[in-house]
């Protein structure tokens, strides 16, 4: 087990790596830099000349190395990070890229952990209630929620939440994890609950994707698993049905599920993150935007790169789960 998991973190540095460098190309990719936004804020809002303006932002380029090559600009911030630890420097937030990422990533890895948790737990549950109950109401029923979860759009349902929020309930506080009296007040049931009262709309959007999801292929694999043979076996000995579904079809059923999991951080990250822009929530989502739009190469290409790494640690993790559920991988494993 050590040794598979050790060839797995082996080979996704390599993986790593190259992603870093496309990531980093990209984001290069469109026209203008930090400097121009710097030009552009002179004179729109400081009322500069356009010659001021551009020598201000060419002496704000050479300090900061904008002016160098794009190959060198890609060795220094990775040499940096490599030998360092160090992401860079956030030109708009004016601070190391690691304080601005320590400050909105773990809350946006709690809030996708929580939605993931939920997800997996009622997917799994609906899936299997609807397969044991196949063309009834329940079914049909979870079958259609299923069906909405995959197919709208989640900025689209988060921009209904946001609307009857905000114009029918008369809703004020969006945009924050807390509401002012508990801003900096110490934990508490009270802003446990005015926590759950803002974040609400946000892990119920992310979860009804991952929800869909996980019910909809549980409902078939389940489905499938209870007319194999070896089910048929197990009720010829006298097993309950429900022992026949837990102990036999569901283990089974679960191995894509399973598998899922390998991209299921990243999935609910971005679904978290497509939320959080139209909440505006002070996590991850709102921050790439942010630099992108102003052109701060270093937060975007950082939090880019944390996204890569979710989905190479979720596949390693999924990895994990498949060889302790399934003796026949941990047997292919060990030989």
């Amino acid at each position: 087990m050590l040794r598979f998991l050790l060839t797995r973190i082996a080979s996704a540095i390599p993986v790593l790596a190259i992603l870093s460098l496309v990531t980093f190309a990209i984001i290069q990719a469109p026209p203008g830099d930090y400097a121009d936004y710097i030009r552009s804020q002179l004179i729109n809002q400081g009322g500069a000349s356009f010659a001021e303006a551009d020598a201000q932002a060419q002496a704000y380029r050479v300090e900061h190395g904008l002016d160098k090559p794009l190959p060198v600009q890609y060795l220094n911030w990775i040499g940096g990070i490599v030998t360092r630890g160090d992401f860079g420097y956030s030109l708009y937030y004016n601070k190391p890229v690691a304080e601005v990422v320590g400050e909105r990533l773990p809350r946006t890895l709690l809030l996708a952990l929580v939605c993931h948790l939920l997800a997996s737990v009622l997917g799994i549950t609906f899936g299997i209630w609807a397969a044991t109950r196949q063309y009834t109401w329940t079914d049909s029923t979870l079958s259609a929620i299923a069906f909405l979860g995959m197919t709208v759009p989640r900025f689209l349902m988060a921009l209904i939440i946001v609307y009857l929020l905000v114009f029918q309930f008369n809703v004020s506080e969006i945009g924050s994890f807390f509401s002012p009296q508990y801003g900096g007040a110490p934990w508490s049931w009270a802003k446990f609950v005015d926590l759950v009262k803002h974040v609400w709309p946000v892990v119920a959007i992310a979860t009804f994707g991952g929800l869909a999801y996980n019910m909809r292929v549980m409902r078939g694999n389940l489905l499938d698993t209870l007319n194999a043979q070896y089910v048929e076996t197990a009720k010829a000995k006298g097993l309950t049905g429900s022992a026949v579904v837990m102990r036999h079809a569901v283990p089974n059923a679960l191995h894509p599920l399973v598998m899922y999991q390998g991209v299921v951080l990243p999935y609910m990250l971005t679904g978290e993150i497509e939320t959080a822009i139209i909440f505006a929530l002070p996590t991850v989502g709102p921050a790439i935007v942010g630099s992108m739009a102003v052109g701060d190469v270093y937060v975007t290409a950082t939090f880019m790169m944390v996204l890569s790494a979710t989905l190479i640690v979720g596949n390693i993790i999924a990895d994990m789960l498949l060889v302790l559920l399934d003796p026949r991988v941990r047997q292919f494993g060990e030989g």
